[in-house]
């Protein structure tokens, strides 16, 4: 039986999306991809995925605003992706309790 970890992948760049995911499927996770992060919230209490991966500018809640949402529920990991390198976002995103931000 294949047991592949499930990794839940909130992106609103549909084009983005799509690249990652191949990859991230490339290399073994079962991948669910949603566009906003109101959709990974709602898909997050659905499927209880391994791993968490938010870009951090979406509609509706953004990467922060999920983050804190979830580790009021779970501990698993959380990484944020962002085409931006600032600081400040970094240090905001580790402060809510991601386990990582890549920029």
């Amino acid at each position: 039986m294949d047991c592949k970890p499930k990794l839940l992948y909130a992106e609103d760049n549909r084009l983005t999306a799509k690249e990652m995911t191949e990859i991230l499927e490339e290399e073994g996770y079962e991948v669910v991809t949603t566009y906003s992060g109101d959709e990974a919230w709602e898909t997050f209490e659905r499927i209880s995925p391994d791993l968490v991966l938010l870009d951090f500018r979406m509609p509706g809640l953004n990467g922060f605003e999920l983050t804190r949402a979830l580790r009021q529920y779970s501990e698993l990991p959380i990484l944020i992706l962002s085409a931006k390198s600032q600081d400040n976002d970094k240090i905001l995103g580790l402060n809510l309790g991601a386990d990582d931000y890549i920029s």
